[in-house]
C-alpha cells in the first residue's frame, strides 16, 4: 500500500484488521498471515484498506473521538527496517491487547524496509519531522481531543524527540494536550536525547516521558557498533551512574525489562510481546495516569514494532498517517537470499557474543 519512497505530501489511509479470538492466540503475538487473505479465525486479516483524503481523515477522527471516554488518542511511531503491513498488523496487537481505550493512529515514516539501509531509514526520520509536527498540532489543536500519547519504538525514538524538540522550539512549549511519551527501545543516542528533552523546557511545562529499556537488547547492541558510540539510551542501566541522578532530576521514569523473557530472540520488541507491560500500558492509559518487533526471519532479525489498530475482532483498525511516503507502489522490496543466509551468520556471530559479557544494547 505504501512503500519505503519518499513522497512529498503525507498520505492518509483507513484500515480494518480482524484480529483472531482469544483461544487462538496468546495476548503479546500477531499471527501473521500464511497466505493473502489469511483466515480469520486464527489469524491477523486485513478486511479494508483504504486511501482516503485529508477531510475523510478528519471525519472519521472526529468520529472515532466520540466513542472514546476521555477522548484521548494514541499515536504510534515505528523504527527501522518495518513494511507498512508489519505496521499495521503489529500496532493492531498492541492496542487490542492493551485493551487502552483511545483513538488509534499510526504515524509511518519512509522506510526501506531492509537491514541495509539503515542510513536511509535514520535520514527519513530526519525528513519526517514537520510531518510528525502537523499532525502533532492538529491533534491537539482539534476542540474534541482530551490528551495525546506518543508511543514510539526503537529509530521511531528519535523522530519522536526531535520533532517534540522542533514542536517546543518553535512554540515555546510542547502542545500541553500531548501527556505522555512513551520511548520503547530508544535507538538514540543518550546525549542526543538529553539535550532533546533539556529543549523542551522544564518537567512541568513538558510531557511525562517513561522509558522502556532492556541491556540484552540485541539490536541495539549491533547498532551500538554502527554508530560507534558507548551506549544507546534503550540499553542502559538505569541504577547506574550518572543516569540514576539525571533521570530523577529530569522527572523521567524508566521501566527496566532486562529481566523479562518474551518472544523476542533479539529482546527488542519486549513492550509490545510482552502480556504484563503491553497490558500495563492500556491500564495507565485508561486510568489517565502517566506510565511510571514483527516477523523473525533471516532478513528480519532486527525487529521493529509499529502501528495500526483494533479493539476487537472485525473492528476499525485506526487512522493510518504516511507521511510523506509514496502510495500505491507496485513494487515489492525482496530480500536476496544470498545477501540473508549472510546476514543471519553475521549477525548470529557478532551480536550474541555480547549477551554474556553483559553488553546487550
Amino acid at each position: 500500500m505504501f512503500s519505503g519512497n519518499r513522497g512529498d505530501l503525507p498520505s492518509f489511509a483507513n484500515i480494518i484488521v480482524s484480529i483472531p479470538p482469544p483461544e487462538a492466540r496468546q495476548v503479546g503475538e500477531v499471527q501473521w498471515p500464511r497466505q493473502v487473505p489469511g483466515n480469520p479465525a486464527t489469524e491477523f486479516v486485513t478486511l479494508k484498506a483504504d486511501v482516503i483524503d485529508r477531510s475523510q481523515a478528519l471525519a472519521w477522527f472526529r468520529r472515532s473521538l466520540r466513542t472514546v471516554p476521555k477522548r484521548q488518542v494514541l499515536v504510534f511511531i515505528h523504527g527501522f527496517n518495518n513494511r507498512f503491513d508489519d505496521a499495521v498488523f503489529r500496532f493492531a496487537q498492541i492496542v487490542h491487547d492493551s485493551h487502552a481505550p483511545v483513538v488509534p493512529v499510526l504515524f509511518t515514516w519512509p522506510s526501506r524496509g531492509s537491514v541495509w539501509a539503515y542510513g536511509y531509514d535514520r535520514e527519513s526520520t530526519a525528513y519526517s519531522r514537520n510531518a510528525l509536527e502537523s499532525l502533532l498540532k492538529a491533534i491537539s489543536q482539534d476542540p474534541g481531543v482530551g490528551e495525546v500519547s506518543i508511543l514510539a519504538h526503537s529509530m521511531g525514538t528519535s523522530l519522536a524527540l526531535e520533532t517534540l524538540r522542533q514542536m517546543a522550539i518553535r512554540d515555546g512549549r510542547v502542545a500541553p494536550k500531548i501527556r505522555n511519551v512513551l520511548l520503547a527501545a530508544p535507538d538514540v543516542d543518550v546525549d542526543l536525547a538529553r539535550e532533546a528533552i533539556m529543549d523542551m523546557g522544564p518537567a512541568a511545562r513538558r510531557p511525562s516521558i517513561t522509558l522502556f529499556v532492556s541491556q540484552d537488547d540485541r539490536a541495539l547492541a549491533l547498532s551500538r557498533r554502527v554508530w560507534g558510540s558507548e551506549v544507546r539510551l534503550g540499553a542502559i542501566n538505569p541504577d547506574q551512574e550518572p543516569y540514576r541522578t539525571q533521570f530523577e532530576q529530569s522527572g523521567i521514569t524508566v521501566l527496566d525489562l532486562t529481566k523479562l523473557r518474551a518472544g523476542d530472540p533479539l529482546n527488542h520488541g519486549k513492550f509490545a510481546e510482552s502480556p504484563e507491560v503491553v497490558q500495563l500500558i492500556g491500564t495507565r492509559l485508561a486510568a489517565g495516569q502517566t506510565v511510571t518487533d514483527s516477523r523473525v526471519g533471516l532478513g528480519d532479525r532486527i525487529i521493529q514494532v509499529t502501528a495500526g489498530a483494533a479493539t476487537a475482532v472485525g473492528t476499525a483498525a485506526g487512522l493510518a498517517v504516511s507521511a510523506p511516503v509514496a502510495v500505491l507502489d507496485p513494487q515489492t522490496r525482496r530480500s536476496i537470499g544470498g545477501h540473508v543466509d549472510q546476514l543471519g551468520r553475521s549477525l548470529s556471530d557478532t551480536v550474541a557474543p555480547l549477551n554474556p559479557a553483559g553488553l546487550g544494547q
